[in-house]
């Protein structure tokens, strides 16, 4: 299981306790106890400590080209390709090895409740914890750091109960707090960070954030730093957040999530061939694992549905079969894409196919603007392609890349579209008439 829905079937998920440590039981303050949880590692997960490491130790061990990701860090990513995993399972444990404190929040683990809400949940639960010195954390922090914190464990010497409140502590009381008390870099992950904007609630929490930063990380007399990692599934929203000034994070540094590869693929073959299944080959499994948008579930669909293929006996040309599959699958799951371009309306429709033909700019220009009022049959002006752009930004769809300036916001998406488009065009195409047979009735004198 490669999705949140792993994350979400962990039995501490709701205590809010996201530190992620390789141990067997965490405190749990609403049971007042310690609670058992399974391991972090688990063997049937594909690890990816190369790329967690890598960007581990730029964020807290930044060279002189790496110093503008301590003002935030975004990673964007399409959808189900395996970003919560990596970050729950191989970057979070990489920061603790390396020593910093870490505390995660997943916006999506209650979306009927207010993000502040949420934020300020883990941070009371990963000060409860920091309390207990029987704690996982504690003594993780004991090893990597060489640090005794002392029989009583990490005391913050703030009203927790009235964190959040007026009048109580804020949030950059308890960063600073953590900072000073955990002797070293607090980071602070937080999970589909977009959907922080949907609310001015949200919106209230990131300023919070940014000033507890800004409180943290300008102090002189403070061993470390506060640093702030956000991941989302909506990239329009996500590069927004570092782009427009009028966002809380104006200025932090927006990345595409790094998608599984070759080696990825290699051990899911593994895997299936150690269960007595039948491996597609790796060059076809490669190439249909990137046609489904590099989603290890797809991956697993169209295996299982390969196994079928095998078993009734139509296997023989396995990379031309399996191809097939994996087409079928791709277009199956980009259908809903597909309709959401079609409901933002024939301009919309034109703007999104010019993008996805390479034309990344001049969606305002008078030419295309000519083009677009040739192919509706009706003058289209400026005012009519913002509400139609703004559609696309808005169902995720299109990215702002700079001043008139967008791409695709899912490369899976943009080559089914095109795919699409040319089907499309095809079957709109008449057919050519096919001269008459010597002697038929057409032909006769």
């Amino acid at each position: 299981m490669h999705d949140r829905a792993r994350a979400r079937a962990l039995p501490h998920r709701a205590t809010r306790l996201d530190f992620l440590l390789p141990k067997e039981k965490i405190w749990c303050p609403a049971k007042n106890t310690q609670i058992p949880v399974p391991p972090v590692s688990d063997p049937n997960l594909f690890h990816r400590p190369g790329y967690a490491q890598d960007l581990a130790r730029q964020l807290l061990e930044p060279g002189p080209l790496d110093e503008g990701l301590r003002s935030g860090v975004f990673l964007s990513g399409i959808r189900r390709i395996g970003k919560t995993t990596f970050i729950r399972q191989d970057f979070i444990p990489a920061l603790l090895e390396r020593g910093a404190l870490t505390l995660y929040v997943d916006l999506w683990t209650d979306r009927t409740r207010p993000p502040m809400t949420l934020m300020l949940e883990a941070v009371r639960a990963a000060a409860s914890e920091l309390q207990h010195p029987a704690s996982g954390l504690l003594q993780k922090l004991r090893r990597v750091k060489g640090v005794d914190f002392g029989a009583a464990g990490i005391s913050l010497s703030l009203q927790l109960d009235a964190l959040g409140t007026p009048g109580g502590a804020s949030l950059a009381d308890v960063f600073v707090e953590l900072v000073k008390k955990g002797q070293g870099h607090v980071v602070l992950v937080i999970d589909e960070v977009q959907q922080a904007m949907a609310t001015q609630d949200g919106q209230d929490m990131l300023f919070a954030l940014k000033a507890a930063r800004d409180r943290v990380n300008t102090a002189t007399d403070l061993p470390g730093r506060l640093l702030i990692v956000g991941t989302g599934s909506h990239k329009s929203l996500v590069t927004d957040m570092a782009t427009r000034r009028s966002q809380a994070f104006a200025g932090a540094h927006t990345a595409s999530f790094e998608p599984l590869g070759k080696d990825y693929v290699e051990w899911f073959l593994r895997r299936v061939e150690a269960a007595g299944l039948v491996a597609p080959p790796l060059e076809a499994a490669m190439e249909g694992f990137r046609s489904v948008g590099s989603r290890p579930e797809e991956l697993a669909k169209a295996v299982r549905q390969f196994q079928d293929e095998v078993a009734a006996g139509r296997g023989a040309d396995a990379g031309t079969v399996f191809a097939t599959i994996c087409a079928t699958l791709a277009t199956a799951a980009a259908e809903l894409d597909i309709q959401s371009i079609e409901e933002a309306g024939e301009l919309a429709v034109l703007a999104f196919s010019r993008i996805a033909a390479g034309q990344h700019r001049g969606l305002f220009a008078a030419e295309t603007l000519a083009t677009f009022s040739a192919a509706l049959g009706r003058e289209v002006s400026p005012n009519d392609m913002t509400p139609a752009i703004e559609k696309l930004v808005s169902a995720n769809l299109i990215v702002r890349k700079g001043h008139g300036s967008f791409e695709i916001a899912d490369p899976f998406v943009r080559h089914v579209w095109l795919q699409h488009l040319q089907m499309r065009q095809t079957l709109s195409q008449p057919e050519t008439p096919q001269p008459a047979k010597p002697g038929s009735a057409a032909g006769a004198s």
